[in-house]
C-alpha cells in the first residue's frame, strides 16, 4: 500500500492532475499490489502527463525496496529523465542515476557496481542498460518510454533480467503488435486522452517539396521570436541540405545536430538551440523522442515519406508544446513513385490533426502493417491482405483445432468434431458487409466491434449485438444488417458442414463435403422442388430480389444439416 511519504510527493506536484492520470495511477497502483506481474501500456500524447505516472510508479516500488530501471531510446531524453527524477524525488532519500554514452567509462564502472549492490534506486539509461555486465541486486520495476523506437527482443531482454519484474510501458502510438495485444486482453492498457489546458492543434501540411514555402513558413517563425526544427534523416547529406537552407533562408542563423557528433559538440548545439541563440536546427531524427523545447514551434520534415507513421507522428509532437499556433511541414516526393502504403501514412497525418490522435493515428497503423506476431518477435505483419475480420476468425478456429487435438487423447475420439475444426467457410453473396464510417466514426470501436462480430456463435447472440448496436449508435444500416445475416449465413453453414457458398448471374451455390457420394434424386425430395441437385452442389435460384432468395437459403442450410447423417452414410 501507498506509504506518507508516497502521498507526499504527490501532494508535491506543481500542477492539477487529470481525471486520466488519476484513473492510470490508480490502475498502475493496483497491478503493483498484486502479486501477478504488471505488463501495463500508458498510451498518451505527448505533454498529457506519462512520465508523472511512471514517476510515482517508480517511487512506489522503492518505497517497497526495490530498484527501478527506465529504458529511454536517446541521451537526450535520458538526461532529461535524469532532470525530472532528480528534481522531484530531492526531498527523499533515493538515489538516481543515468547510464549512457555522456558517462565516462569509469563512471559506468561506478554505476554498474552499485547497482549490483544496490545502493542505487533508480537508473535511467538508453540501450546500454541492456548490457550482460548490468546487474540489479532486487529489481522491481521496469519503466520503457517510448516503446515504439525499442525491438521486441530489446524488451523481452529486460523482462528476462527478473521472472518477476513490473512492466510500465509509455508511448504516444503503440506499435501494432503492442497496441493489438492490449485490444485483445494480452496486456492491460491504460489511455491518457486529456490534452493540457490551452494546448491547441499542430496546423499540418503534406505535400511535395517547395523550397518557397520552406523559406516563407522559417521567417513567419522568426517574426514571431520562435524556431524552427528542419529534418533530414540522412548523416551523408545533412551538411550539404543545410547549405541548401542557409541560401534559401540567408536571415537565419542555422546549426546541425545528430547522432553521430561528438556528444560533447551535440550537447552544445542543443545548449545553443535551447537558449535560443540559434534560430533552426537542422538534424536528423534525433529529436523525435521527448525533446521538449516550448519555443520552437515550426517543424519543417524533408523526405517524410521515408518515415513510418509513428515517426512521423513523434517527431509532430515536437512543436505545438505550448499555448502557440505551431505548424508541421510534411515534404515528400511526388506522388508518382509513393507506394500505397506511403500514401496511407502520409494521408493518416494530414488527417488526423486533433489533439490526443495518437491512439487513431496507432490504430490506422495496425490497420496498414497489421498486427505482427503474438508469440514471436516481428513487430508487424501482413493482415492488411486478409483483413482483420478474417484474421480473428482463422485465429480463433486453430486455437479451437489445438485445443481438440491436446483433448482428443483423454476422450479416446481421434476425430475431433468437425464443427469446432472447419476451415473457414467461403462466403461470396451480392449484398454489401461493413460498417460505415459514418455510422461508428471511431477506429477503435469499429476494430472491436468487428472482432466480436468474429467470435459469435449463435443466431442469440447476433441479435444482442444488434440490439446493443441500435442502443449506443443508433438505427442499423443496411451493409450492418447485410453483415448480420452473413454471419447467421455462416453459422448454419458451418452446422450443415457447408465449404462454400457462391453466387453468380442467376443462382446461388451451395457446396458440400459428401456431395460426391450421395443420390442427387433422393437428395432433392428431401430438399425440396425449389433448388436443383447434383454431385457437385446445390443450386437456389437467385429470383428478381434480395428478398427472393435471403430467407429460402437460410431455410436450405437448416435442411442440409438436417439431412447431414443421411449425406454421410451415403
Amino acid at each position: 500500500q501507498d506509504t506518507p511519504w508516497q502521498h507526499e510527493l504527490e501532494a508535491s506536484f506543481p500542477y492539477i492532475e487529470t481525471e486520466d492520470q488519476l484513473r492510470a495511477l490508480s490502475e498502475v497502483k493496483q497491478d503493483m499490489e498484486r502479486p501477478r506481474p504488471m505488463d501495463r501500456l500508458i498510451a498518451g500524447d505527448v505533454g498529457y502527463g506519462k512520465t508523472e505516472v511512471a514517476l510515482r510508479a517508480a517511487f512506489k516500488a522503492i518505497m517497497d525496496g526495490k530498484q527501478v530501471a527506465m529504458l529511454v531510446p536517446t541521451t537526450v531524453l535520458a538526461q532529461q529523465h535524469l532532470d525530472t527524477f532528480t528534481r522531484r524525488l530531492a526531498a527523499f532519500p533515493v538515489k538516481v542515476e543515468m547510464l549512457s554514452r555522456f558517462r565516462s567509462r569509469s563512471e559506468q564502472e561506478t554505476i554498474v557496481a552499485d547497482l549490483a549492490s544496490g545502493t542505487i534506486d533508480v537508473v535511467i539509461g538508453t540501450h546500454r542498460l541492456l548490457g550482460s555486465d548490468v546487474v540489479f541486486r532486487d529489481l522491481g520495476l521496469v519503466i520503457i518510454d517510448e516503446e515504439q523506437r525499442f525491438g521486441v527482443t530489446h524488451k523481452e531482454k529486460l523482462k528476462q533480467m527478473r521472472t518477476e519484474v513490473d512492466v510500465l510501458t509509455l508511448t504516444a502510438t503503440p506499435i501494432p503488435r503492442t497496441l493489438y495485444m492490449s485490444l485483445t486482453g494480452v496486456r492491460d492498457i491504460s489511455t491518457i486522452v486529456t490534452p493540457p489546458e490551452e494546448r491547441v492543434p499542430v496546423t499540418t501540411y503534406v505535400g511535395k517539396r517547395d523550397d518557397n514555402l520552406i523559406r516563407q513558413a522559417i521567417l513567419r517563425e522568426l517574426d514571431r521570436g520562435g524556431q524552427v526544427f528542419f529534418v533530414h534523416n540522412r548523416v551523408q547529406s545533412i551538411y550539404a541540405e543545410t547549405e541548401r537552407l542557409r541560401q534559401i533562408v540567408p536571415e537565419a542563423a542555422i546549426a546541425i545536430g545528430h547522432g553521430q557528433m561528438h556528444e560533447a559538440e551535440l550537447e552544445a548545439v542543443m545548449e545553443q538551440f535551447a537558449e535560443g541563440s540559434v534560430d533552426v536546427l537542422a538534424c536528423t531524427s534525433i529529436i523525435e523522442a521527448g525533446l521538449d523545447i516550448p519555443n520552437a514551434n515550426t517543424l519543417i520534415v524533408d523526405h517524410a515519406d521515408h518515415f513510418g507513421l509513428a515517426q512521423l507522428y513523434q517527431l509532430r509532437g515536437r512543436v505545438g508544446r505550448s499555448a502557440i499556433r505551431a505548424y508541421a511541414y510534411f515534404f515528400h516526393a511526388p506522388f508518382v513513385g509513393l507506394t500505397n502504403e506511403t500514401r496511407a501514412r502520409l494521408e493518416t497525418i494530414g488527417e488526423q490533426t486533433q489533439l490526443g490522435a495518437g491512439m487513431n493515428i496507432a490504430m490506422r497503423d495496425l490497420e496498414i502493417r497489421g498486427a505482427g506476431e503474438i508469440l514471436g518477435t516481428r513487430q508487424h505483419g501482413a493482415i492488411s491482405s486478409v483483413g482483420f475480420h478474417l484474421y480473428t476468425q482463422m485465429l480463433a478456429q486453430a486455437v479451437q483445432r489445438q485445443r481438440a487435438r491436446s483433448d482428443s487423447p483423454r476422450t479416446g475420439s481421434s476425430t475431433p468434431d468437425p464443427s469446432t475444426t472447419r476451415e473457414v467457410v467461403t462466403i461470396d453473396l451480392p449484398i454489401a458487409t461493413y460498417i460505415p464510417t459514418d455510422y461508428i466514426s471511431d477506429i477503435a470501436l469499429r476494430i472491436q466491434l468487428y472482432r466480436r462480430l468474429a467470435e459469435v456463435s449463435t443466431d442469440q447472440q447476433i441479435e444482442l449485438l444488434r440490439g446493443e448496436m441500435a442502443d449506443r449508435f443508433g438505427p442499423v444500416p443496411l451493409p450492418v444488417e447485410n453483415l448480420l445475416y452473413q454471419l447467421r449465413v455462416k453459422i448454419a453453414a458451418l452446422h450443415a458442414d457447408v465449404e462454400s457458398i457462391t453466387s453468380n448471374a442467376d443462382q446461388i451455390a451451395v457446396r458440400r463435403v459428401g456431395l460426391a457420394h450421395t443420390d442427387p434424386a433422393s437428395l432433392q425430395r428431401n430438399l425440396g422442388h425449389n433448388v436443383r441437385v447434383s454431385r457437385t452442389g446445390i443450386w437456389l435460384p437467385k429470383g428478381d430480389t434480395e428478398d427472393s432468395w435471403r430467407e429460402p437459403l437460410l431455410s436450405l442450410l437448416e435442411r442440409i444439416a438436417q439431412d447431414r447423417p443421411t449425406i454421410e452414410l451415403s
